[in-house]
């Protein structure tokens, strides 16, 4: 228990040290955003396209084809792969949605820590123009198109400093963001209102069973969050 005390006044030090209180303030307003009943429904879309690229990307490493990924007004989505329908290749596509929100989280608090925000901003353009070529249907494109165009405009108009803390923002968004879905499956899975899901498709394939792997992608997303939060909040003063 010392240890972890140690660990949380050292990282205060070095916080209160580096006089960055933007950063926090940064993650306490995605954690709000999370955590709203208000924002939560319409900022989900984010998750859900982090989501399905994390399927889509897999599937195409793994040697599938890639068929279309659809985005619905209801937050949830869909990404069609063609290969065998057993095998690591399947289980590998299967596994990557929930884990891909949390590990681009990661990657952009990195990138923020390195002071690469703008590099980051592109990235994010990059691949979400990539995504669009896979859309196939209406609402999907729309999701893309909007969530590119904010990107864009802070890549385009905001200053250095503004880039920075808006990459910070995003990236607790996605560290925070990443772990809500999976606590909303659990409460499916417990309904019966999930048959069909990642971990269950999972569980069929592999004999592991579906909350085992809800555990194993919540550790992975706490894991990020806490690499993450500490890159975050040393990251150069804003």
């Amino acid at each position: 228990m010392s240890t972890v005390d140690d660990l949380v006044r050292e990282w205060t030090a070095q916080l209160l040290d580096s006089g960055n209180i933007a950063a926090l303030i940064a993650g306490l307003v995605a954690l709000f955003l999370v955590l709203s009943r208000n924002t939560w429904p319409l900022l989900r879309n984010v998750v859900t396209i982090a989501h399905e690229g994390g399927h889509a990307v897999i599937a195409l490493l793994s040697g599938r084809k890639l068929n279309g990924i659809r985005l619905h007004s209801d937050t949830s989505g869909l990404t069609l792969s063609t290969g065998k329908p057993t095998g690591p290749g399947m289980v590998f596509t299967l596994l990557a949605g929930y884990p891909a929100v949390s590990l681009l989280g990661l990657g952009g608090a990195w990138l923020v820590t390195a002071d690469l925000a703008r590099m980051m901003l592109w990235a994010c353009i990059a691949l979400l123009v990539a995504m669009l070529l896979a859309i196939r249907n209406a609402y999907g494109v729309l999701s893309i198109v909007v969530t590119g165009g904010v990107i864009f405009a802070v890549s385009w108009f905001a200053t250095p400093a503004w880039q920075a803390l808006c990459c910070a923002l995003f990236s607790w968004f996605l560290l925070f963001g990443g772990l809500r879905p999976i606590a909303e499956l659990r409460r499916k899975r417990s309904a019966g209102r999930a048959s069909q899901s990642d971990a269950d498709q999972l569980a069929r394939l592999t004999g592991l069973p579906a909350g085992a792997w809800l555990a194993i992608w919540f550790l992975v997303g706490l894991a990020t969050l806490a690499v993450g939060a500490r890159w975050l909040l040393l990251m150069p003063q804003v």
